[in-house]
């Protein structure tokens, strides 16, 4: 069985802990390291408890990038740039980016390495073929998911987007909006029409729509309008997005289930969906309902896996010509 060396930066993380959980028990990979500065030398189970008795790694302060085949880059927004900038990498080693640093069109191209957009719904094939991956963020995989369909049929003109997520999304570093005692009993609205993943969005709907991309111009394409909510729970993400949609409930049903009859994770129901049937998995789950003209798609996943971590797996399963589901069969709790 074909084996590969993968390497973690910045582990210490929620997405790097989600990481090593995977990656640990991936049939086709060995975790030469998983690097963090603040923890280095301590045992991962320290920082990851529930690996306890799972791995008897320890933290690296840096890794020995030449004996790898993959390196994951978990550090954050802005870090990205700054491991290519500090790491002498070889060329031939294969990067998974988890920030935002080369999502964009426009900054796609890094020194002299091209990012992939990595939404393997979308980019399947260009993912296989590619060297550097931009993982997409948790909210516009969602989104994505939920509204690239439309976008392929070109239906797609304005769309008013609702989601909620677990405080999982917000990362470890404490902030005012993350203690216990604040989010209990509580939920907000945050980043309102003004968040991130929103230009992200935009271009993939343009690419399914066979709209050119140009670099220099991201903010084109449907208008998206998005209201991000932050929930009183610890992971998932659950999006509502309202458009006017004309066309027969069996008409949509129909471009869905053909639109993902391929996929290995996203899957469209006939009965409403809810969070608990996706945390924990690298599943998207999709459910319609249409009233009076208008559609309502709802979508769900888990901001750590398909949001992140696993669709990282995923994506580098496409890279290296293994199972799309290798490493990724585990289950929602259910209740």
């Amino acid at each position: 069985m074909n084996t590969i060396k993968a390497g973690i930066i910045g582990a210490a993380g929620y997405t790097g802990g989600e990481l090593i959980r995977l990656l640990i028990h991936h049939p086709n990979v060995e975790l030469a390291f998983a690097s963090s500065r603040s923890h280095a030398g301590k045992p991962v189970y320290e920082v990851h408890s529930d690996l306890l008795g799972d791995t008897s790694l320890r933290f690296d302060e840096r890794g020995n990038m030449e004996d790898i085949d993959v390196v994951f880059l978990c550090a954050g927004h802005g870090a990205a740039k700054e491991a290519l900038d500090n790491s002498a990498l070889p060329q031939s080693l294969k990067i998974i980016d988890l920030s935002q640093d080369f999502r964009l069109a426009k900054n796609a191209r890094y020194q002299n390495r091209i990012f992939t957009y990595g939404l393997p719904e979308l980019n399947r094939e260009a993912i296989k073929n590619a060297n550097n991956i931009a993982n997409p963020g948790c909210f516009a995989s969602a989104i994505e998911l939920a509204l690239l369909p439309l976008a392929k049929a070109g239906i797609l003109k304005e769309v008013y987007t609702t989601g909620v997520t677990g405080s999982t999304g917000a990362g470890q570093a404490l902030s005012a909006t993350t203690h216990f005692s604040w989010r209990a009993n509580n939920i907000s609205a945050y980043k309102t029409l003004q968040h991130q993943h929103i230009y992200e969005i935009a271009e993939s709907m343009l690419q399914a729509g066979n709209e050119a991309v140009l670099p220099e111009d991201n903010n084109r394409g449907p208008d998206i309008w998005f209201v991000p909510w932050r929930g009183d729970f610890t992971r998932g993400i659950f999006t509502s997005s309202t458009l006017n949609c004309d066309l027969p409930e069996t008409t949509l049903k129909a471009l869905y289930q053909d639109f993902y009859q391929e996929a290995r994770f996203t899957h469209v129901s006939d009965t409403p969906i809810h969070l608990k049937q996706v945390v924990n998995t690298n599943k998207c789950l999709i459910h319609l309902e249409h009233h009076s003209g208008k559609l309502v798609v709802h979508s769900a996943l888990d901001n750590l896996l398909k949001g992140a971590s696993g669709q990282a797996l995923q994506n580098m399963n496409l890279m290296f010509g293994f199972d799309e589901d290798a490493g990724l069969k585990i289950k929602s709790p259910g209740f």
